[in-house]
């Protein structure tokens, strides 16, 4: 049992980084195939796992964490004054403003992101780095989103069974 726990947090750890693979569906193949398993367990292995490994993504867009240069974008500089170039860099400086003039905004957005996914939690955790969210309630707020969606989803198979 504690392997399966201990791969769920390296699997949750792994999965924030570089997102090729899906947490739910790994969280869904253990609920279904190991009942034994403690649904609550696996909820804060889940949410502590994401919420470390976002921390990257988080620090990166505070710029406290540089990327290596493997890993940085190419091409155009940003502009002089610091504002990123295209229709990405520009809804980035718009949301990042609102959220600064509206603190409780942003962990509102942030937290229904941690729980629904929507708008894409990735998004949201690049958007607190960049309004310089506190690292408390950015850990506070993800880490109880991600438990509640990750607690969730294990005890759905069984609540269908009974």
């Amino acid at each position: 049992m504690t392997m399966w726990l201990l791969a769920t947090f390296g699997f949750a750890l792994a999965t924030a980084v570089v997102p090729v693979a899906s947490l739910e569906v790994f969280l869904l193949g253990l609920a279904v195939h190991r009942p034994d398993l403690p649904w609550l367990a696996l909820g804060i292995l889940g949410a502590g796992g994401q919420i470390a490994g976002k921390l990257v993504y988080y620090y990166t867009a505070r710029e406290s964490l540089r990327l290596p240069a493997l890993l940085r974008r190419r091409g155009r500089p940003d502009l002089p004054d610091g504002r990123r170039r295209g229709r990405i860099g520009e809804a980035l400086r718009r949301l990042s403003e609102r959220a600064q003039q509206r603190p409780q905004w942003m962990i509102s957005l942030f937290g229904i992101s941690a729980v629904v996914g929507l708008p894409p939690f990735g998004m949201t955790t690049v958007l607190a780095g960049l309004t310089r969210m506190r690292l408390s309630l950015f850990v506070a707020v993800g880490f109880l989103g991600r438990c509640v969606r990750y607690s969730g989803l294990v005890v759905l198979p069984t609540l269908l069974t009974t």
